[in-house]
């Protein structure tokens, strides 16, 4: 996936890919049936899925033009690997790449982690001969209080793995700002809370002229989630308050003109929720 860019009013988000990985659908939720499929094929092919039930999961950073300011959203894998998932690699050129793209990481003002996990948080530090040292020096880092407590509290870290290495030299150089889950960014970006994938799983609303758009971190791992709010991932912390987020965004903003651009959603990103024939969709927009 090349660079995509949105712009949002006065606002612009760009992409920047870390890793790409295809898999079986059913890979990420075991109900994903080809029954279970049928209903929605139309609008799942050929972004979201392949003749073949395979699906396209990317990670990739968002970085937010604001108010003068360069505002990472999370960070992608970095140098770490998950048990049993090392498949998952992250980009030897991702600052390369950023930097390419006109955010060389000296210049961003501040990351937004949507919430702690792994594939998150990232590329927040960087190896300094032994150590890990925070990636983006002149930044500040937000953090979801709430989700920082969790995890410094939690007894197992699994998809947390890199918390010591990718969270807590950040905090330890003093860069960490540990914030409400509805804090104001710029007059443009604010977080909003979505539960359930963490306990402190916040989103990030962009506003600016008359147009919105978020950025979903984990509240839907791919568009399909939007028309069956029920799947759920083994990495959800709370499946059923996962499905209540979901919900209550659809309520929220079906047949709006909010665009909603997914943190693992496969080229183009991003696109609509809309009602049809009594049914949800997830229709994809390019930029």
């Amino acid at each position: 996936m090349s660079n995509l860019a949105w712009v949002i009013g006065k606002v612009r988000i760009t992409s920047i890919l870390d890793t790409e990985n295809r898999f079986p659908i059913r890979g990420l939720f075991p109900m994903a049936t080809a029954a279970a499929l049928a209903p929605h094929i139309g609008w799942l092919v050929p972004h979201f899925l392949d003749e073949r039930g395979y699906c396209t999961l990317s990670m990739h950073a968002l970085v937010i033009e604001s108010s003068g300011k360069k505002i990472v959203v999370d960070t992608g894998w970095g140098e770490h690997t998950l048990p049993g998932n090392e498949q998952f690699v992250g980009s030897k050129s991702f600052l390369e790449d950023l930097a390419n793209a006109g955010f060389p990481r000296e210049s961003v003002d501040l990351v937004i982690c949507t919430h702690l996990h792994i594939d998150h948080v990232g590329r927040n530090t960087m190896r300094s001969g032994p150590r890990w040292v925070p990636t983006f020096p002149n930044a500040r880092y937000i953090f979801a209080r709430k989700e920082w407590e969790h995890w410094v509290a939690a007894e197992d870290r699994l998809w947390a793995g890199n918390f010591n290495e990718a969270v807590q030299p950040v905090v330890a150089a003093g860069l960490a700002d540990l914030v409400d889950m509805n804090h104001q960014i710029t007059d443009e970006v604010r977080l909003e809370p979505t539960p359930g994938h963490t306990p402190g799983h916040v989103s990030v609303h962009i506003s600016s002229g008359g147009n919105r758009a978020m950025i979903i971190g984990d509240v839907s791992h791919h568009p399909v989630q939007w028309a069956e709010p029920d799947w759920s991932i083994s990495g959800d912390s709370d499946s059923v308050m996962a499905a209540q987020t979901r919900r209550r965004l659809l309520e929220q903003y079906i047949d709006t003109r909010v665009l909603f651009i997914g943190s693992h959603y496969a080229s183009p990103c991003a696109g609509y929720l809309v009602s049809d024939e009594k049914r949800t969709q997830f229709r994809a927009e390019r930029p």
